[in-house]
């Protein structure tokens, strides 16, 4: 009997990894919960441990191959050697694009819409995918392509579909992308300016051990609905929020996520458990609103990518910056996330966190729910984020100095450890 090993999801809106390294040799013994092989997705590097006992048989993934989630990655076996058909093994086992078996059931990632310009001219198309386009009445403006040169092809024109088909109404005939993960006490998790959730993803394989996990992407963001407002203000997104749940939950913002949040805990008292704000402020300074402005230009000027290479020195440390490795897997991993927010909703959104500064300052005395307010030491963007803490009552503070506005991503696992306690605490 042989045991496949396949390429895992680790996060909600993560589609597919990267083997950087087999740490047992083909034909060698393997011991259940033993390290197996290393991965790297959009955010982070993860071990990953072997799920049974046996010897590794076969392996159909090098180091450094990129695949997708639920691709057939090796097979563990009884033996090291006897009758074993490794082709027929792959035709049954090679799932690409599926999620493989965890004790955390997860939803499929929604395929997510580029926000940048298309420099050059017109989109590169596939004619059935156009035709198919027609047919549905969906956008190709907001299709990602995954053909060759990034080519939309009908496939991708059919994935979006379905994916808008599974967006959470929120009333006004407006539907939100709410990518769920887990299964338990729910967590609502807000993104910061100019992200989507995939800003979370070590967090989120964290908590969907013991909870269900929903993602809420903004008006805006990725497959959400974008109303062509001058404002998106954030009373909105957290109204939004409220909508997508129908009980208390543990909701968890970050930077405007957490103005959402504390929106949402003082207009919602009754929909949260408990409150945890990441890099939380309540008056925009001087550097916050120039970067956003810059954010927003570059947006709609620049690739994806060019962004997140603009936007790391004011989102990390220089520890974090200093390492190379770790800031390539930043810019792809931020370049992934803030091409999902097109660029005429940034505006409207950082209109939005313009009204709002200033408006909470006197409020926060108000907030009952229990609250864990975490800070970054060398934050550039928000760096008064222990005022906001000292402001709610009885909130705890957890301060990591090392680490920059981003610290969900530099500090990831602090920061999980302590959200994890912080929710079964309460």
């Amino acid at each position: 009997m042989a045991i496949p090993i396949s390429m895992p999801k680790l996060g909600m809106t993560m589609e597919e990894g990267t083997l950087l390294q087999w740490e047992v040799d083909v034909g060698a013994p393997v011991e259940k919960g033993q390290l197996l092989y290393v991965i790297e997705s959009e955010k982070t590097e993860a071990e990953i441990e072997a799920p049974a006992s046996g010897f590794l048989r076969h392996v159909y993934v090098d180091a450094g191959e990129i695949v997708p989630c639920g691709t057939l990655l090796a097979a563990i076996a009884d033996a090291p050697d006897g009758d074993f058909d490794a082709d027929a093994f792959r035709q049954e086992h090679d799932r690409p694009a599926e999620v493989e078996s965890t004790p955390v059931p997860s939803a499929p990632a929604s395929p997510a819409a580029p926000s940048q310009p298309h420099v050059g001219g017109r989109r590169a198309v596939a004619p059935a995918a156009r035709k198919l386009a027609r047919e549905l009445d969906v956008d190709l403006e907001r299709i990602p392509g995954t053909g060759p040169g990034g080519r939309v092809t009908r496939e991708d024109v059919g994935a979006y579909a379905d994916a808008r088909a599974a967006l959470v109404g929120v009333g006004d005939g407006i539907g939100l992308e709410v990518p769920r993960l887990g299964a338990g006490d729910p967590v609502l998790l807000l993104p910061g300016f100019g992200t989507d959730v995939s800003s979370f993803a070590v967090q989120t394989a964290g908590l969907a051990e013991r909870h269900l996990v929903l993602g809420v992407n903004p008006q805006g963001v990725g497959l959400s609905d974008d109303p062509e407002l001058e404002v998106h203000p954030v009373s909105r997104t957290a109204a939004d929020a409220a909508a997508v749940i129908d009980g208390p939950v543990h909701v968890v913002g970050a930077s405007l996520g957490a103005a959402a949040a504390i929106e949402l805990a003082l207009e919602h008292p009754d929909r949260v458990r408990s409150l945890t704000l990441i890099t939380p402020f309540v008056h925009v300074g001087a550097r916050l609103r120039a970067v956003t402005d810059a954010w927003t230009r570059i947006a709609s000027e620049a690739s994806a990518e060019t962004l997140a290479r603009a936007l790391l020195p004011w989102l990390f440390s220089p520890d974090w910056l200093a390492d190379e490795t770790a800031r390539e897997r930043g810019v792809r991993g931020l370049a992934a996330s803030v091409g999902r927010v097109r660029a005429p909703a940034l505006a409207r959104i950082a209109a939005g966190l313009r009204a709002w500064s200033g408006t909470r300052a006197e409020d926060l005395s108000r907030i009952g729910a229990p609250t864990l307010v975490v800070v970054a030491g060398a934050d550039l963007l928000t760096p008064n984020g222990a005022a906001v803490a000292t402001a709610i009552p009885q909130a705890e503070c957890l301060e990591i100095r090392a680490a920059g506005h981003a610290v969900a991503v530099e500090a990831a696992d602090v920061v999980t450890e302590r959200l994890v306690s912080h929710l079964a605490a309460h």
